[in-house]
C-alpha cells in the first residue's frame, strides 16, 4: 500500500519511514526550486535515521543545499560537516562541504581544499571542477578558473554552471567584492567599510575642491577680488583635512589597504586622483591672480586652464576612461558563444545581455573614435571604415540566436540517481530554452542608432570622394549626432535599470550562476549503496584484496578483514601499512571479494579510501559495484548498488 505526503500529496513509498525515500523527495523539491519544503523533507529522513547512515549523509546533504539556498549558511556549513564525518570519502559530501563554506567569510582557503579533495576523489565528475572554477573566479583567477571550466565541459557538455563561468572567466569577471580577497581571514564586510570611507574621502574631497575652485575663479574674474580669492581658498583646504581625518577613523583595516587597491584598479584610480586635484587646486588658486593680471600671456592662461581642467573633470575623465575599460576588457564575443550553448539558462540569459551591451559599446568607441579622426584631420576618407564595425555587434547578436542543446545531462560513469533530478529537458528546461537571448527592447534601440551611424559616416566618406563636401559635412554631423543618440540610450537604459533595481547594460550585473535548476548539482546525488549479496560476499569472504595505483603500476594487497560494513555501504578494512600508505598517494582504490558460500559468485567495489587512525580502519566509500560469476570474463555485470 502506497502512502502520500501529508502535505503535499506526493507518492512516497511503502514505507513511509524509509529515509531514501524522504531525501528522493528533498532532491526533487530542491529541483523545483522549493527550499523549504525540500528542508522539512531533508529534516524527516534525518530523524527517521538518527545516524544518516542508512544514506551515507544524504539528508544532509540535501539538508545543507537546502539551508544554502535559503541564505542560512552557518547551517549549511554544519550539516555539510555531518555529512563529512559519516561519509568522508564521499566526493558528494566533499563538494556540499566545499561549496556551503564558500559563502562563510575567511573560509575560502578551506573551501578550496575540499574541492580540490573533491576532484581528487572523482576527477570524472563535472561538479568539483565547476567548484574549483568558481573559488579561483571568485579570486580573480581567470585562467585557472577558465581551465577548470573547460575541464568540467569536457566532462559533460551540457553543463550550464560551466558554460555561464566560462564566459565570465573569458570576460575578465570581476566580483562586486573585487577589492577583497576572499582568502583574507577577515569579514568582506569589514573591508567594505574601508572601501566606502576610501571612496568618500576621494568624492568628498574633490567635490568640494570642485566647488571652492568655481567659486574662486568667479570671485576673482567677475569681481577682481583675488586677494579674497585666495583667502577664501586657502580656507577650504582646511575643511580637506577635517574630511581626511574623519574618513580616515573610519578605515580600521589599513594594513589591508594596499592589498585593496590593488585588487581594484578603480579603487586605486580614484584615490590616487585625488592627491593630483588637490595639487592642481593648489596651483591654480596661486595663479589666480596672475591669471587676471596677465590674460595677454596665452602659455600662463593655457596653463591655469589645464589646472583648472584637472580639478574640476578628473571624475568624468576617471568615469569615461572606465566605461571604456570595461567594454573592452575580456573577450566578448567568445563569451556569448558560451551563454548561448547554455540552452537558455536564465542566468546565460541576463549575461548575453549585458555582453551585447558590452559589445555595442566596443561598436560605440570605434565609431567615436573614427568620426573624431575624421574631424581632426580634415579627412573625411576616414570615416570609410565605419561601415565594417557593425559586422562584430551583428555577428555576435546572431550568435545569441543560436543556442543549441545540451548533448548529455549526465557524465560518464556517475551513477544514476531518482529518475527526473538530472533531467534538465523538463516543461520547465524547455519554456527557458524557447527564449531567445538579446530580448531588451533598449538594446534593440541601441543597435539602430549604432547602423545609423555607421551608414551616416560611411556615407560622409564616400561623398568626400565624389567631392560634395556640404554633404559630406552634413552627413558626418548626422552621424555624429547618432552616436550621441547611442549615448542617451544607454543613460535611459541606466537609468531605468537604476530606478527598478533591475539588471543594467553594465559589467556589475554579471553573476555567476547560482546551480539553480532542473539538474541538480552533483553533491545532492544519492549514494552507491550495497546490496545484501555483496554484503554477504564480503562478510563471509576467507580473503578480501585491495587494488589501488602505484608508482610502478596497478598493484593488489591483501587485506587483512572486512572489520565491518556500514549501513549505508561503507567498507570497514583492516589493513597493513602498505595499503594506509598507497592510499593515502591515490585514494581511488577497489575491493575485490570472493563469496564462498557461493560458488564463482565475485564482487568489486570500487570507491574511496580514506583511513581513520582512531578506530584504526580504512574507510572505503562506494562509488561503482560491479558483481558477475566464475569462470568467464563476460559474465560480468555492473550496477549502481
Amino acid at each position: 500500500m502506497r502512502t502520500r505526503s501529508a502535505e503535499n500529496g506526493t507518492p512516497l513509498s511503502t514505507d513511509p519511514g524509509d529515509p531514501r525515500e524522504w531525501c528522493i523527495l528533498a532532491a526533487r523539491r530542491l529541483a523545483e526550486d522549493r527550499p523549504e519544503d525540500a528542508l522539512e523533507a531533508a529534516r524527516r529522513a534525518v530523524d527517521h535515521d538518527p545516524g544518516a547512515e542508512h544514506a551515507a549523509g544524504w539528508g544532509y546533504r540535501l539538508a545543507s543545499l537546502a539551508f544554502e539556498r535559503l541564505g542560512r549558511s552557518a547551517e549549511a556549513v554544519a550539516a555539510a560537516e555531518e555529512a563529512v564525518r559519516l561519509a568522508p570519502g564521499s566526493w558528494a559530501a566533499r563538494l556540499r562541504l566545499g561549496a556551503a563554506l564558500r559563502h562563510v567569510p575567511g573560509r575560502w582557503r578551506e573551501s578550496r581544499a575540499q574541492a580540490a579533495r573533491a576532484v581528487r576523489y572523482a576527477p570524472q565528475e563535472p561538479d568539483p571542477h565547476v567548484l574549483a572554477g568558481d573559488l579561483a573566479l571568485l579570486r580573480g583567477e581567470h585562467r585557472a578558473a577558465e581551465g577548470a571550466y573547460r575541464e568540467a565541459l569536457r566532462l559533460l557538455d551540457g553543463h550550464a554552471g560551466a558554460r555561464v563561468g566560462l564566459g565570465l572567466a573569458l570576460l575578465r569577471w570581476e566580483s562586486p567584492r573585487d577589492h577583497h580577497d576572499p582568502a583574507w581571514p577577515v569579514d568582506p564586510r569589514e573591508t567594505g567599510r574601508a572601501r566606502r570611507a576610501l571612496e568618500s574621502w576621494a568624492r568628498q574631497s574633490r567635490l568640494l575642491l570642485a566647488a571652492a575652485l568655481v567659486a574662486a575663479a568667479v570671485t576673482a574674474f567677475g569681481t577682481g577680488l583675488t586677494t579674497w580669492a585666495e583667502i577664501g581658498g586657502g580656507a577650504v583646504l582646511a575643511a580637506v583635512v577635517a574630511i581626511t581625518l574623519r574618513q580616515a577613523r573610519r578605515v580600521r583595516l589599513w594594513p589591508y589597504v594596499p592589498g585593496m587597491l590593488a585588487r581594484d584598479v578603480w579603487l586605486a584610480a580614484s584615490v590616487s586622483v585625488t592627491p593630483v586635484a588637490l595639487a592642481a587646486y593648489v596651483a591654480a588658486v596661486a595663479t589666480l591672480p596672475r591669471a587676471v593680471s596677465r590674460s595677454a600671456a596665452g602659455d600662463l592662461d593655457g596653463t591655469w586652464a589645464v589646472l583648472a581642467g584637472t580639478v574640476l573633470l578628473n571624475g568624468v575623465a576617471v568615469f569615461v576612461l572606465r566605461v571604456l575599460a570595461e567594454a573592452w576588457r575580456g573577450r566578448p564575443v567568445t563569451a556569448l558563444a558560451q551563454f548561448a550553448a547554455a540552452g537558455g539558462d536564465r542566468t546565460a540569459r541576463r549575461a548575453a545581455d549585458v555582453t551585447l551591451w558590452l559589445v555595442a559599446g566596443r561598436a560605440w568607441s570605434v565609431l567615436a573614435a573614427v568620426a573624431v579622426a575624421a574631424r581632426i584631420t580634415g579627412e573625411p576618407r576616414w570615416a570609410a571604415v565605419a561601415p565594417v564595425v557593425l559586422l562584430a555587434p551583428a555577428w555576435a547578436y546572431g550568435g545569441t540566436r543560436r543556442s543549441r542543446s545540451p548533448r548529455s545531462q549526465r557524465s560518464p560513469g556517475s551513477p544514476h540517481g531518482p529518475r527526473g533530478l538530472h533531467d534538465s529537458r523538463g516543461p520547465r528546461g524547455r519554456r527557458l530554452s524557447g527564449r531567445a537571448h538579446g530580448g531588451d527592447r533598449w538594446l534593440v534601440a541601441a543597435a539602430v542608432t549604432l547602423a545609423a551611424a555607421s551608414a551616416a559616416l560611411g556615407g560622409s566618406a564616400l561623398l568626400a570622394v565624389y567631392g560634395r563636401g556640404r554633404a559630406d559635412d552634413l552627413a558626418w554631423w548626422c552621424g555624429a549626432g547618432a552616436l550621441a543618440a547611442f549615448a542617451a540610450v544607454f543613460a535611459a537604459r541606466s537609468a531605468q535599470a537604476w530606478w527598478q533595481g533591475s539588471p543594467g547594460p553594465w559589467r556589475a550585473s554579471l553573476i555567476m550562476h547560482d546551480g539553480r535548476g532542473d539538474r541538480l548539482p552533483g553533491d545532492a546525488g544519492p549514494p552507491v549503496g550495497l546490496s545484501g549479496d555483496v554484503r554477504r560476499a564480503f562478510t563471509h569472504a576467507r580473503e578480501v584484496v585491495l587494488s589501488c595505483a602505484a608508482p610502478g603500476g596497478p598493484r593488489a594487497l591483501a587485506v587483512g578483514a572486512v572489520g565491518a560494513i556500514g549501513p549505508g555501504g561503507e567498507l570497514r578494512l583492516i589493513a597493513a601499512d602498505d595499503a594506509w600508505e598507497v592510499a593515502e598517494r591515490d585514494p581511488r582504490v577497489a575491493v575485490f571479494a570472493a563469496d564462498p558460500a557461493e560458488r564463482g559468485f565475485w564482487v568489486e567495489v570500487r570507491g574511496i579510501a580514506v583511513g581513520d587512525p582512531e578506530a584504526g580502519v580504512l574507510r572505503v566509500t562506494p562509488e561503482h559495484v560491479t558483481v558477475g560469476e566464475f569462470p568467464g570474463r563476460h559474465q560480468g555485470r555492473a550496477r549502481a548498488g
